[in-house]
């Protein structure tokens, strides 16, 4: 088993220096600290939690909610944060809150309770309904959205629906539906928000029957599938607003006779791993999810610490990732 002597040993710094790096990395300097971060990697050391607990307040433990754990997409951006967490020597406990703020309580009670050192929020906050700041309690959302009210990591929700919107345009397509996620979720209202935008600029006219609301599974996608499969005025393209609906709308489409991307193009959202392999391969955006993950926990890390974050909220880039469930109709 490696020791804080290997470690050191081979970062080429004093034990003291190591486990300084530990416990308050903030008064490491950063060459130090990248040295010591490697060598814990490079050894696959884990530091002794309980000496470190007793020497200590902290719990060398963090808890990250998540609205829906069997959600791909969230399944990767916990990956991103345990990958940070390891390297930092800290714990990682998952909260499967199912959406039910009682439940996100009674996990950050663990942080109440010093059983736990911060929070990470998966779940975009909702005014009035989710949990609020507290000063006492170190959070951080990691998949945040516009008007978060404590720190936050997100892309630009808005600007990446106004960017499928506008390619889908591009392609000449000026029916095109949207397959949404819960109507009170802030994902769904800021990518809403790049739907209409995009229309708007377009001079193309809102139909309110091209929109249908699901809850981000692959269930509602084969629903909302069946709802356009039934149109006499059907839409030329779909937009979803995450790719599990996506990739169940192709295949309720596929049930009802309609044929991807030959009669109808459709984009998703997210590009889980899921999204490169379905059939036919999925137009979509693609979010940094373990960058999302590792960059929120840098934030809580900083805030544990009791160090100023110089900036409480970060917008990473994304990708737009066309294949081929939209061709080009021109």
């Amino acid at each position: 088993m490696s020791s804080i002597r290997e470690v050191a040993r081979i970062a080429g710094v004093s034990i003291a220096t190591v486990s300084r790096a530990l416990s308050t990395p903030d008064k490491v300097s950063k060459a130090a600290l990248e040295k010591v971060q490697a060598a814990i990697a490079k050894v696959n050391y884990r530091p002794n939690m309980m000496a470190r607990n007793f020497r200590a307040v902290r719990s060398y433990s963090i808890v990250v909610l998540v609205p829906n754990i069997a959600n791909l997409f969230f399944s990767t951006v916990i990956r991103g944060i345990e990958d940070a967490a390891q390297q930092a020597g800290y714990a990682v406990l998952l909260g499967d809150t199912r959406d039910s703020v009682k439940r996100e309580k009674d996990y950050v009670n663990l942080v109440e309770t010093r059983q736990s050192d911060g929070v990470l929020q998966l779940r975009p906050h909702i005014p009035g309904v989710s949990l609020e700041p507290n000063p006492h309690i170190p959070m951080v959302n990691a998949c945040g959205c516009e008007n978060t009210p404590y720190a936050s990591v997100r892309i630009d929700n808005a600007g990446a629906a106004q960017a499928v919107m506008e390619y889908l345009i591009g392609q000449g397509h000026t029916r095109i539906g949207v397959i949404a996620g819960k109507a009170d979720n802030p994902h769904t209202i800021d990518r809403y928000k790049g739907y209409m935008q995009a229309l708007e600029a377009a001079g193309i006219p809102f139909d309110k029957n091209l929109v249908v609301y699901g809850d981000f599974t692959l269930r509602s996608g084969v629903v909302a599938a069946s709802h356009f499969a039934r149109m006499k005025e059907r839409p030329s393209a779909i937009f979803s607003m995450n790719d599990e609906m996506a990739i169940g709308a192709i295949q309720g489409l596929r049930t009802a006779g309609i044929r991807v991307p030959e009669d109808m193009s459709i984009t998703g959202f997210d590009d889980i791993e899921f999204a490169r392999y379905s059939d036919p391969a999925l137009t979509t955006v693609a979010q940094p999810a373990e960058e999302l993950g590792k960059t929120a926990f840098q934030s809580l890390l900083t805030l544990i610490e009791g160090r100023e974050l110089q900036n409480s909220e970060i917008v990473l880039p994304y990708e737009f990732v066309v294949r081929k469930s939209t061709p080009n109709r021109r």
